[in-house]
């Protein structure tokens, strides 16, 4: 399967500063361009660090491990600071061929809301944030459909088109019918969740072997409208998230 890239979603054209621009212009960049952050950049375009606008409000406060004894004047303090003091260090990137999962991941791992997007040699090529990433979800129900049965079903694990029944309405993905093992069970759910655009997977299918302990059972649908620990054992036992019908 084919995952969009961050290179496809990624502001080329970065509004950048370099570690001596003073607080002032760097106030002044964000409110003319629009934007709630910027990258700090040395001479050879390399990432230094990320100025936000949150940056901005702790230094103005005087909040802050590296701020220097509060002055007098704020006015003093903003014309003082510059980006190498203003910038939170070191930068969290990503690359442009990273996949959008890849990169929301890290988001959330680093509870940050735009990450610059490096080349090979670490280079600024641009920016992406959490708006650009919720773009993948307005991928149309139709298109999401057509990957998960040409390229799911048939082009990797093989199977008749009649197997198994996807229906896909405002991103959820439903997966009904049939499977030889519970281990494809497994695959056909992760696959399904790593699509682009797909927001949650119901999953519905039964298997008529259990390959997870070489014991041979035969599972349809109606045993499995038990409690949730139990119901949705052949896939909540794994870790793995699938949302489930009632």
């Amino acid at each position: 399967m084919k995952h969009s890239k961050i290179g496809s979603l990624m502001v080329d054209d970065v509004v950048s500063v370099i570690p001596e621009t003073s607080f002032k212009e760097v106030a002044k960049l964000l409110a003319v361009h629009g934007i709630s952050g910027l990258p700090v950049v040395d001479t050879d375009d390399k990432v230094l660090g990320v100025i936000s606008e949150s940056d901005l409000v702790l230094r103005q406060a005087g909040v802050g491990a590296e701020t220097e004894p509060v002055r007098s004047s704020a006015d003093a303090t903003a014309q003082a600071m510059r980006a190498r003091e203003l910038m939170s260090h070191p930068a969290i990137t990503v690359q442009a061929d990273s996949t959008i999962a890849a990169a929301a991941r890290r988001m959330a791992e680093h509870r940050v809301e735009r990450l610059p997007v490096v080349d090979e040699d670490d280079r600024l090529v641009g920016i992406v944030t959490r708006r650009d990433l919720l773009q993948v979800f307005l991928r149309p129900d139709p298109d999401i459909r057509r990957e998960v049965v040409d390229e799911i079903l048939e082009q990797t694990l093989w199977l008749s088109p009649d197997a198994v029944q996807v229906h896909v309405i405002d991103g959820v993905v439903t997966l009904e019918g049939q499977l030889e093992r519970f281990s494809d069970i497994q695959v056909v759910v992760r696959l399904a969740q790593e699509v682009d655009g797909v927001v949650a997977v119901v999953d519905k299918l039964t298997f008529r072997h259990d390959d997870s302990d070489s014991r041979p059972a035969q599972q349809t649908s109606s045993q499995r409208t038990s409690p949730p620990a139990l119901a949705g054992d052949h896939a909540g036992r794994r870790g793995m998230h699938v949302e489930r019908s009632p």
